[in-house]
């Protein structure tokens, strides 16, 4: 039988991509740890049926899982369903944006903090599927299989996901570079 101190060792290490990841799918702060918390309580509840392998999978898909179903619920509960609420709205036409990590990955230690700034923000503005296998796999590093087993996708399904989301990504990237260089002046 497995217990607490078996659940934290296995577990806790991998709070950050939980959090990452739901904050990137539910774009507030206090809700992707609100998600987080949710999930862990799932997670340890169910901690016992665990079979071998990987925790971090199974782990991100409980989360993935509860986010959606927040956002669900959301939606619901507002009685509109809107891709545009889902992928972060404009407030008086200005893009809102949340940093998924105030910790900067080996990317982003790469990447000038302007060009992170509009990658992410270009990274915000797709669609959730696309953003959602894009955190998983260049932000995150989870391998095709780990992400099919975190999405509930086939391999093929995340390999599709991942080409056009890196198109779309390149297209909003392109625009917002675009964008910026229109007002330097």
């Amino acid at each position: 039988m497995y217990g607490l101190e078996d659940f934290e060792r296995v577990a806790l290490p991998h709070m950050d991509a939980a959090y990452n990841l739901a904050l990137w799918l539910v774009r507030s702060r206090a809700d992707a740890e609100d998600v987080v918390q949710d999930a862990y309580l799932r997670a340890f509840r169910a901690f016992g049926t665990l079979t071998g392998g990987d925790v971090r999978p199974w782990l991100l898909t409980i989360v993935r899982n509860v986010a959606y179903r927040w956002l669900s619920n959301r939606s619901r509960g507002a009685n509109v369903i809107s891709l545009d609420g889902a992928t972060g709205g404009r407030d008086d036409g200005v893009a809102v944006f949340e940093i998924a990590s105030e910790e900067p990955s080996a990317e982003a230690l790469l990447i000038g903090k302007g060009e992170q700034t509009l990658v992410l923000a270009a990274l915000a503005q797709l669609p959730p599927a696309f953003r959602e296998v894009i955190v998983l796999r260049e932000l995150e590093g989870l391998s095709y299989q780990e992400i099919s087993r975190v999405a509930g996708i086939p391999v093929g399904t995340v390999m599709s996901r991942l080409s056009r989301g890196r198109d779309q990504l390149r297209e909003q990237l392109t625009a917002l570079i675009a964008k910026e260089d229109k007002n330097a002046l």
